[in-house]
């Protein structure tokens, strides 16, 4: 069994961060670890507030698992101090795994910016160049080249943009136009297209969290770039048709839904 980890924030509620993260890498068959950067106090309505885990237990606990344990793809999500960027950075340069995919989390739906500018300075610079691929949405890209994004052709600028700030591949997400979401997959020569059509529901809670848990642990698994994307997108299109109405605001998507129905739960 391929072993992966997510490096991201706990989301209490269970739609997001390292719970959606490890829900994702069990529903596809990998074995999934975590350490946790921040707890959050946030549900189907917003974030609330954020506790950051100090350096040095970061620390201690990516030691713990590469010391241990053959890590067969890396998922890097919520990283809202300049310390805990730091920290994985160096951790990462030392055990320099093969698969890296950083998901840029900055803004969360409800609007709270959970990096400061120095932050994602710092995110940018240290953990961009690492990663295999990274996968911002519409708004993080926005924050990331300072541009406005509003179009196709805008998208494809701020990929070409971020891929010239150090990164190898860029997944620039589209699910915040407003036509039918389209991501675009930018490997520095040419765009690969991934399309579906949008889904009338406002369950989306930790769909980006999602998606890049389960790129991660489809190249974990052996596929190619291309083909790990495309079967995420397959994977998080039938959990958000399927998402479940939990909480009074924003519910999350169903990551078992597949499982679930072959085992005839549902």
């Amino acid at each position: 069994m391929k072993k992966v980890l997510t490096i991201a924030g706990s989301d209490c509620s269970g739609g997001a961060g390292i719970q959606a993260d490890l829900k994702t890498f069990s529903a596809h068959g990998v074995f999934g670890m975590s350490v946790i950067t921040a707890v959050t106090a946030q549900n189907t309505q917003g974030v609330f507030a954020v506790q950051d885990i100090t350096r040095d237990v970061i620390a201690k606990q990516i030691e713990a698992i590469f010391d241990d344990i053959e890590v067969d793809g890396v998922k890097i999500g919520m990283v809202s101090q300049v310390q805990t960027i730091e920290v994985i950075a160096e951790q990462l340069s030392n055990y320099a795994p093969q698969i890296i995919v950083l998901d840029p989390v900055m803004v969360s739906k409800s609007g709270y910016h959970l990096l400061n500018p120095e932050a994602e300075a710092t995110l940018i610079k240290e953990l961009l160049p690492m990663a295999m691929i990274v996968t911002p949405n519409i708004p993080e890209a926005e924050v990331m080249t300072n541009s406005s994004i509003q179009t196709l052709k805008q998208m494809e600028e701020a990929a070409k943009a971020i891929f010239q700030m150090g990164a190898k591949n860029v997944l620039l997400k589209g699910g915040h136009l407003e036509e039918d979401s389209i991501d675009i997959l930018f490997d520095g020569q040419e765009f690969s297209y991934f399309s579906s059509s949008r889904i009338a529901t406002k369950n989306t809670h930790g769909t980006g969290c999602t998606l890049s848990s389960a790129i991660t642990a489809n190249l974990a698994l052996g596929h190619t770039l291309n083909k790990a994307v495309s079967l995420a997108k397959e994977y998080i299109t039938i959990a958000i048709q399927n998402s479940l109405s939990i909480g009074k605001g924003v519910g999350p998507t169903h990551h078992f839904y597949t499982l679930y129905k072959k085992a005839g739960l549902i």
